[in-house]
């Protein structure tokens, strides 16, 4: 995959620079917030060979990408310029208020998600190393490697601000020296203590833990800050914001965290995750059941996200979390259904899909299984989902139990392990319920089958408005020039028109620049810069002709910037010509694009476009 090519195509079909918001990523999915999702091209993005699916939920313009979404991320932040990621001074208030919530949540957790990933892993086998006996937990080597595990989650409001100052549009840095101060050694010692502190005679309500491991009192800090901020820096003269400002933040808003917010948001954190732990003690087994079989849904609406922070809340509170368990089996079933499919289809691509699918839900990540091979096939997803909820049952009931958090997947499981003699079982019955729901997902959706006429777009065709099927396998060239799109019908010379020198489409001209349509070496360039044959890496064959006779002009109003043998990328400036000019002189600019050697491919097809600006996809070479 060509991550910059992917791109460059999802900047241009969601809008770019003057439609988005923002944009941030998670494991698999590129996150937009635009200002209008109207004008996204959404049909195109879905047609895109690269982009697994779109999904419009919670705010956000989300494209699924896979594995390797942090490098198409890098990709646009790299050409469009921008730093961490675009963003606009407007702020869409139309939104719900459970949008704006899940929004507000997915932005601040998802740029640490790696991080806190590997952290709880590494917490979980340090967990299994000390149970058998590997590293003694008093050796510097555990306590080292501890650090590493367990300081990302001992600081989590250091993290927290600093995103959530990204997130506020506040400054950063004073967001984390709140939240410093929140953690600060003494701070922690004397929550520990039990001593009551006061704050010129003001009681000061510390937690035994202090605020080590919270989320929303760091959160509320924060977003207060954003309003309080701008007010002080319209009082104090420009000269002296430098350092009157911090000081004032500061001198503000750490007492007022203390005093006000943090138990504010002590006193909401206690109340989610006692409504949650609630359901569970009134059963956990249908707390995992539900939990099981629900959990995918709310994934692909973005609605996960409300559940992050109770994961967080229970872990601070009580030291484990028991949600985090119960949605392993809802991830590897769907991997099961993924096997399933791989086994019972005939299509080598849907095989190979679900086989390699299957793989990555094993370390947490589904959106290709869900959106590239069970959701499309129905059947297979809903087996997976009612596997997933079987298992959480399993799980629910065992009252498996997690003692840190992390991306949930296979690697999660060490941190199931308990010292306590009462949850030796957990871990077992972890596996048990995992175990069941990924077979279950297989052999049910083995049995029960899917309509293999249903499938994917992406993994057989796509149906155009002219009745034409697009295969898999294929080419997509990127348009030379910015113009209106004329069928070749159109164009002033038989030889052209008739289709005598290959299937293509024209383009008449806005703009006097011919750029490359793809990756390739230019074979032929004549000396009068009329006309530019290349052949792509892939071997497809390509003859631009800027106008009709305009070889007669013998090079007035062109200018070449490469010759024959010259490697060239996508989008490489290759002519540039006078349109004016050679207008005058009485000659039609219209410019054939066709492909020679046709014949050497299944089909060369439109994608029925009326205008189109260059490096936008214009013709699709079937193979």
């Amino acid at each position: 995959m060509d991550n910059q090519a992917v791109g460059r195509r999802v900047w241009e079909a969601v809008g770019g620079e003057k439609n988005v918001n923002s944009l941030v990523h998670c494991a698999t999915r590129l996150r937009f917030k635009l200002k209008d999702e109207s004008i996204a091209d959404t049909q195109k993005l879905k047609n895109d060979p690269d982009v697994i699916q779109v999904v419009q939920s919670g705010g956000q313009y989300q494209v699924v990408i896979g594995s390797n979404v942090s490098d198409v991320y890098q990709a646009i932040v790299d050409e469009q310029g921008l730093g961490e990621g675009a963003s606009s001074e407007s702020e869409d208030t139309s939104k719900n208020p459970l949008n704006r919530l899940i929004d507000i949540i997915s932005s601040i957790f998802t740029p640490f998600l790696g991080a806190m990933a590997a952290a709880g892993i590494l917490k979980g086998f340090l967990s299994l190393a000390t149970v058998l006996g590997w590293l003694a937990a008093e050796s510097g080597t555990y306590q080292i490697l501890f650090a590493a595990a367990d300081g990302v989650f001992t600081f989590l409001p250091v993290m927290l601000a600093f995103t959530a100052a990204k997130k506020f549009k506040t400054n950063q840095f004073l967001s984390v020296a709140i939240a410093m101060a929140l953690v600060y050694p003494t701070i922690t010692q004397l929550a520990g203590s039990g001593v009551a502190v006061d704050f010129f005679g003001l009681p000061v309500i510390l937690s035994q833990s202090g605020y080590t491991s919270s989320v929303i009192p760091i959160i509320l800090a924060v977003w207060v800050q954003s309003k309080f901020e701008p007010l002080v820096k319209k009082v104090i003269p420009q000269f002296l914001q430098m350092i009157f400002v911090p000081m004032i933040v500061l001198l503000v808003m750490v007492p007022l965290t203390f005093l006000v917010l943090g138990p504010i948001g002590t006193v909401i954190g206690n109340a989610l995750g006692g409504l949650f732990n609630s359901i569970y003690s009134f059963s956990p087994l249908v707390a995992g059941v539900i939990m099981g079989s629900m959990w995918q849904v709310l994934v692909m609406f973005g609605m996960h996200w409300g559940f992050v922070p109770i994961i967080f809340l229970n872990i601070e509170q009580y030291g484990f979390d028991v949600l985090m368990p119960m949605l392993l089996p809802a991830i590897l079933a769907q991997g099961g259904a993924a096997l399933g499919v791989a086994l019972r289809t005939k299509d080598s691509k849907l095989r190979s899909l679900g086989i390699s699918s299957m793989i990555t839900s094993f370390f947490g990540i589904t959106e290709p299984t869900v959106y590239g091979v069970t959701l499309p096939l129905k059947k297979p997803f809903i087996v997976a989902c009612i596997s997933g909820g079987i298992g959480g049952g399993i799980i629910g009931f065992a009252g498996v139990k997690a003692f840190s958090s992390g991306l949930i997947s296979l690697l999660t499981i060490p941190t199931f392990i308990s010292t306590d003699p009462a949850l030796e079982s957990s871990v077992t019955m972890a596996i048990i319920g995992t175990a069941v729901a990924f077979v279950l997902g297989f052999v049910g959706t083995y049995l029960i089958g899917f309509d293999e006429e249903v499938q994917d777009e992406k993994l057989e065709a796509t149906e155009t408005t002219t009745g034409d099927t697009i295969s898999t396998a294929r080419q997509n060239l990127k348009s030379p020039l910015t113009g209106k799109v004329l069928p070749l019908t159109e164009v002033p010379d038989k030889v052209f028109s008739s289709g005598a020198m290959g299937k293509g489409i024209a383009i008449d001209p806005e703009k006097g620049e011919l750029v490359a349509p793809a990756d390739g070496e230019i074979t032929t360039i004549f000396p009068t810069g009329h006309a530019v044959g290349l052949t792509t890496t892939d071997g497809v064959e390509i003859l631009m002709h800027i106008g009709m006779d305009t070889v007669e002009l013998n090079g007035e109003g062109f200018s070449t910037f490469v010759k024959q043998g010259d490697k060239v990328k996508a989008g490489d400036l290759l002519v540039r010509f006078d349109i004016e000019k050679i207008k005058a002189a009485g000659y039609s600019v219209i410019t054939p694009v066709v492909v020679t050697n046709t014949d050497h491919f299944a089909d060369v097809l439109e994608l029925n476009q009326q205008e189109i600006i260059a490096n936008e996809d214009f013709l699709a070479i079937v193979k």
